[in-house]
């Protein structure tokens, strides 16, 4: 194949985990049955948090953005890798290849946005209580979700016309099971330097910082937390941001994993393998860890229910 125009009219093959004919239709039925969880568990938090007139604070309406995103993070890789096992045609064309990229860093970088969106909200929470009303206004709100969208639209963008730029030889095979950023460009042909560099960049500067931020917020959380005299206090401060520490701790250790592993192991598979954890489980987990350890959010979903009855 030559290099230049001729890459937009070629076609990608995701090679996803196994060649194995006999694991296809376990595999098939394993993903579509947490993809189908992933969907209605989330939609089951929006619909809870909308119709509880209770649950219209901040805290909840960030909630209802991370359980939006958490869907669309899902729907833009797995209903492919289903496609592609039911009719065992591991074919993506180039044009899709590419948009599967963009939006997928998209939504990757909107989760982490709104982590760290919502450790400041348990901050203000917890730190400034009496003047949280004030400070998380609707306004303020609004804003952290646009912003949130705007600087992630804007890198995704970046990095999917850097990989536009690139020339793709022969060898078209994505030894994972959607057309992930790293091995777009490992599969190029023409120099990556400019390409590597701006990962590093976005790793630091979208993923370092926002880290850095929920931290720090769990910090002075903590020291807050240690300042109330009562043991029942601090248990119900504490009560309040259980659920999202779990759901950070399990997006920024499976997230983390995933690289650390496919560095020291140099294996594409066992990385697509550790893929699924972020894009695939931790998505579906989301709404059981905010459901189970959330008493609003079990009321809600009991009046929800009961009304529909």
């Amino acid at each position: 194949m030559e290099l230049g125009n001729d890459t937009r009219n070629s076609e990608f093959l995701l090679l996803g985990f196994s060649e194995e004919p006999e694991l296809q239709p376990f595999l098939f039925g394993l993903f579509l049955s947490m993809y189908l969880v992933t969907i209605l568990g989330n939609l089951l938090i929006i619909l809870a948090v909308n119709s509880d007139s209770h649950l219209h604070t901040p805290m909840y309406f960030f909630l209802t953005n991370l359980s939006f995103v958490d869907i669309c993070v899902t729907s833009t890789t797995v209903p492919k890798m289903l496609v592609n096992i039911h009719t065992q045609r591991k074919i993506i064309t180039y044009e899709s290849c590419i948009m599967q990229m963009y939006f997928f860093i998209l939504f990757v970088g909107l989760d982490n946005f709104l982590l760290t969106v919502m450790a400041y909200d348990r901050f203000v929470a917890i730190c400034h209580p009496l003047h949280y009303t004030v400070i998380m206004n609707p306004r303020l709100c609004g804003l952290l979700i646009l912003v949130s969208w705007i600087m992630n639209i804007l890198h995704s963008l970046l990095q999917t016309l850097m990989v536009l730029q690139l020339s793709f030889c022969t060898h078209l095979y994505i030894p994972h099971f959607f057309c992930e950023l790293n091995q777009m460009i490992q599969l190029a042909c023409s120099d990556t330097f400019l390409n590597n560099l701006a990962i590093y960049l976005a790793a630091v500067l979208l993923g370092g910082a926002p880290l850095a931020g929920i931290l720090y917020s769990y910090s002075k959380i903590v020291s807050s937390i240690r300042g109330i005299s009562s043991a029942l206090g601090k248990y119900k401060a504490f009560s309040t941001c259980t659920s999202h520490l779990s759901v950070v701790s399990l997006f920024y250790c499976t997230s983390l994993g995933v690289y650390l592993s496919s560095a020291a192991t140099q294996s594409s598979h066992s990385s697509a393998t550790a893929s699924v954890m972020y894009t695939v489980v931790t998505p579906m987990l989301n709404p059981f860890i905010y459901s189970l350890r959330n008493r609003d959010i079990k009321e809600a979903l009991n009046l929800f229910f009961r009304g529909k009855s």
